[in-house]
């Protein structure tokens, strides 16, 4: 999931190059493709972990809990490490901090430690966090100005590359090396038995980690030692970002502030849908698939919020915001419901169609969000940022309810999520639409 942060508008803000520097943007993308990767690499570990610690489905989302809950946590923080290191340095130093975290696996793998491993987690999330604030202000000045949203259009589609990929490469090195014990057997175990099989099972990560983290460390190196054009912007300045009216502020805009619950509750739908869809996949009602084949079944999800971003990048020229927000929300709303309601493989492909009509959510919301702010919109933007903490919470939300009514019946609160979604895409985009004409 990229945050799409715009290009200053003022192009004597920074001095940077006139033409695309080829090597820095070849490594910018790969950062982009990397959190991407890593993010969606946690729908495969909450089922390996919840298997091998024995876990309810609330206990399994602290997986994404920890994850998302860095966004909220280490945002205000890489803003300032930003004005420190600058730009390029704050993806160094986040890179570093991501191998960290990565590396942190195979201590936890070795002792078997949940716990551990969601210290693993929040660490790597502190890392991409620092990346997110600092990756995409970067692309954008790494070539001349009027082609800053080509830079940052090619970067995230990098980025939904990596939640595709993502789960065909859990599913052949984390969970296809992974050999489940049938949980009655596993509680005839003896506490050291049981101990060493669960360092076995989890040892199935140590490699995967070990190399991503190594990959992490180089292109740390190879982004450090690019040589590029002094850049002396610290942030994205808007003309007037000092003139704000008397008494006016972010929490004055409801337009905003629905607009940042909007951000909050689609993240956590499109988190905890995707989060469940293994467990879900392997009901026997559903698919009775297996792990390993039902995480390839995943990246279909993801896959067509890939598809999905470059269809409504085209449709969003054509159609007012409003319409293309609300309509996609509605039929995501609906193809939860008869997922709920059937089983077999049609449960499971209206399910993976969801992933469709979430593509055009995020820059949509935001988009309608931040209309009208004029020289508050850096703060709204970084409202609507911290937001994204809806990926830690909802999840765990459905968690509990899942343990309560199962997993199929538990996605009642996506559908509540894709409402008000609906609504305010019907409502507040077209508020937005008409100030625009009126400005």
């Amino acid at each position: 999931m990229a945050i799409g942060v715009g290009a200053s508008s003022t192009s004597t803000q920074h001095s940077g190059a006139q033409k695309t520097d080829v090597r820095a943007m070849s490594i910018a993308t790969m950062l982009f493709f990397m959190w991407g990767f890593l993010t969606c690499l946690n729908d495969i570990l909450i089922p390996h972990l919840k298997g091998i610690f024995e876990l309810n489905y609330a206990q399994a989302m602290l997986v994404q809990f920890c994850f998302f809950s860095s966004y909220f946590i280490f945002a205000l923080p890489s803003g300032k490490l930003v004005e420190w290191r600058g730009y390029k340095g704050t993806m160094v130093i986040g890179l570093l901090v991501m191998a960290a975290g990565a590396f942190l696996f195979l201590p936890a793998a070795g002792l078997a430690s949940f716990g551990l491993f969601l210290s693993a987690l929040v660490i790597l999330a502190a890392g991409i966090t620092s990346l997110q604030v600092a990756a995409n202000p970067y692309v954008a000045h790494l070539g001349p100005p009027e082609t800053a949203s080509s830079r940052l259009n090619l970067a995230q589609a990098l980025n939904s590359f990596g939640t595709f990929i993502a789960p065909f490469f859990g599913s052949a090195l984390i969970l296809g090396a992974a050999a489940p014990m049938a949980p009655a057997k596993l509680k005839s175990l003896s506490a050291a038995a049981l101990q060493a099989y669960r360092a076995e099972q989890a040892s199935s990560v140590r490699l995967p980690y070990l190399g991503i983290g190594l990959m992490l460390v180089l292109l740390a190196i190879a982004l450090a030692m690019v040589k590029l054009p002094p850049m002396d912007f610290t942030r994205d300045i808007r003309p007037g970002e000092m003139d704000v009216a008397a008494g006016d502020s972010i929490w004055k805009h409801p337009v905003l502030l629905a607009g940042a619950l909007g951000i909050f509750v689609y993240v956590g739908a499109e988190v905890s849908i995707g989060s469940f869809l293994v467990n879900y996949f392997g009901l026997p009602e559903i698919a009775g698939f297996s792990e390993a084949t039902a995480a390839k079944y995943v990246a279909l999800y993801w896959g067509g919020a890939m598809i999905g971003r470059f269809i409504g990048s085209w449709l969003l020229t054509k159609v007012r915001t409003s319409v293309v927000l609300g309509s996609a929300a509605v039929v995501a709303g609906l193809l939860v419901v008869t997922s709920i309601l059937t089983h077999g493989h049609t449960a499971m492909w209206a399910i993976l169609s969801v992933g469709l009509f979430n593509s055009v959510m995020f820059p949509s919301i935001f988009t309608v969000g931040l209309t009208g702010l004029g020289p508050l919109t850096s703060k709204g933007s970084s409202l609507m940022v911290a937001a994204i903490v809806g990926g830690a919470l909802i999840p765990l939300a459905e968690g509990h309810l899942a343990d309560a009514i199962g997993v199929q019946h538990a996605f009642v609160i996506p559908v509540i999520c894709y409402v008000y979604i609906a609504l305010f895409g019907y409502l507040g985009g077209r508020r937005a639409e008409q100030e625009v004409a009126t400005a």
